[in-house]
């Protein structure tokens, strides 16, 4: 049953017409308007000759006919009347499209509407005004070793070898200690000085540089900073060594008890009579780094000891006091008998180290708060007891003092007034001068610099 089935065709596949299509053929005659197929789009029959149309047929104008198409070669004006008074409604011509891709002509113009340049957006769109330059630079170039080396003056490089030289007297200082647990700890103290010294040299020679005082979006500051931190890491060297000499100490005192020793330290000593050489030149080297190259100097403004503040310049800085108290020391001790030189030395040693641990927790302390931009300073609570004591201030808000590097604090005060314009102003000027001669020491002293910040809240009275 299956193979008696006729097969199916299979389905036909439409031809696309051609690109070009042929020419209607002029044919002269009309139509026949029974034709089933005068209406069809199929059939070639559109393009008519003009006496072929009938005048009288109902269905001439209708765009559904075939004969509504007129031939090119009818001239049938523009229009839209021919010879008799009579033409279609529209007037078709062919056109014939390319092949090959449009090209456009506006390629890399800009589309849409500029709202900028029409009328309108002149009203909506404004012009932002223009904005002065920030006053401060981005950031500052910061130097090279070769710069500041090519920039280094004659004093400069002076002091450098000087510093040098200090550190090497130290060295020497060790070296010659001869198991003297005093000697040694002087040593420890001249380090100390040495790196003081190589410090301000450092800093004077980048003072030379724009980057070290200028401020800068990066540092707004300056890098004057740089040497609170340098500074910091030298006082923690300080109370390192100190506590190094303290457990010295104690490993001699258990030696004396009557352990057996790890390693022999015989205490030689100087002649009875005699000079220590080496004293002295911890001596003099101390006094020519305090006295020419001013090391510690800073550091004894941030830090302030009451019991040697009266004393001389020189004696007032905590550091230059211990190493030349313990040099004097040290030149004492060969006058004395033996046995009293080994308490003695001792004695100084740990005397030494407990101070050099004192000094140093003293330093990291106020340099710590300095790094931390707040201000560990005495006087802080009289001069706002004072400004509140004013019968024009009602009332202290908030006050903040800190302190950006040893030469410069600040100081930012919010309060409650009361009174005229003229009365406001002295009040300003009256907190601004007690602050800067309170805490600053006033001008000329060589104190830090306060910079004085006050915002007034009116209250009405």
């Amino acid at each position: 049953m299956a193979s008696n089935l006729p097969i199916p065709l299979p389905p036909r596949t439409p031809t696309p017409p051609p690109d070009d299509p042929p020419s209607a053929p002029n044919n002269s005659s009309r139509l026949d308007a029974q034709d089933k197929d005068s209406l069809s789009p199929l059939v070639d029959s559109f393009p008519l000759q003009r006496g072929s149309l009938n005048a009288e047929d109902p269905n001439r104008l209708s765009p559904t006919r075939a004969s509504f198409a007129l031939s090119p070669s009818d001239n049938v004006p523009q229009n839209g009347q021919g010879d008799n008074g009579s033409a279609g409604p529209f007037n078709f011509k062919t056109t014939t499209m390319a092949k090959s891709p449009v090209v456009k002509s506006n390629i890399g113009q800009r589309r849409g509407h500029k709202y900028k340049h029409s009328s309108i957006s002149h009203q909506i769109f404004l012009e932002p005004p223009p904005r002065a330059p920030l006053a401060l630079p981005n950031s500052l170039p910061i130097p090279t070793f070769k710069e500041c080396r090519a920039s280094m003056s004659k004093d400069q490089k002076t002091r450098f070898w000087w510093s040098v030289c200090h550190m090497f007297v130290a060295a020497y200082t060790l070296w010659s200690a001869h198991g003297s647990l005093a000697m040694t700890a002087l040593s420890h103290l001249i380090l100390f000085d040495s790196l003081g010294a190589l410090l301000c040299v450092s800093v004077d020679v980048l003072s030379n540089f724009e980057v070290w005082k200028r401020s800068s979006v990066r540092h707004p500051f300056g890098l004057e900073r740089a040497e609170v931190l340098a500074g910091f890491a030298m006082c923690v060297l300080l109370l390192f060594m100190g506590m190094d000499l303290i457990s010295h100490n104690l490993q001699h005192f258990l030696e004396s008890s009557g352990h057996e020793p790890h390693h022999s330290h015989a205490h030689e000593r100087v002649s009875v009579g005699s000079v220590d050489v080496t004293a002295l030149l911890a001596i003099s080297s101390t006094l020519i780094s305090a006295i020419g190259l001013k090391n510690h100097g800073r550091i004894g403004k941030a830090m302030r000891f009451g019991y040697i503040e009266s004393l001389p310049s020189v004696l007032s800085n905590p550091s230059h006091f211990l190493t030349l108290s313990c040099s004097t020391l040290l030149l004492l001790l060969p006058l004395v008998s033996v046995r009293l030189y080994n308490w003695l030395d001792v004695l100084l040693s740990s005397t030494i180290s407990i101070c050099m641990c004192v000094l140093g927790v003293r330093l990291v302390k106020t340099l710590g708060s300095m790094l931390l931009m707040s201000y560990s300073g005495p006087g802080v609570k009289d001069v706002i007891r004072d400004i509140e004591a004013d019968p024009c201030v009602f009332g202290v808000d908030d006050a903040r003092f800190w302190q950006v590097h040893y030469g410069l604090c600040m100081a930012n005060l919010k309060l409650r007034v009361s009174g005229s314009e003229e009365n406001l102003i002295r009040l300003r000027e009256r907190i601004s001068s007690l602050i800067r001669n309170r805490l600053g020491g006033g001008y000329g002293s060589g104190g830090q610099r306060w910079e004085v910040s006050l915002q007034f809240t009116i209250e009405k009275s």
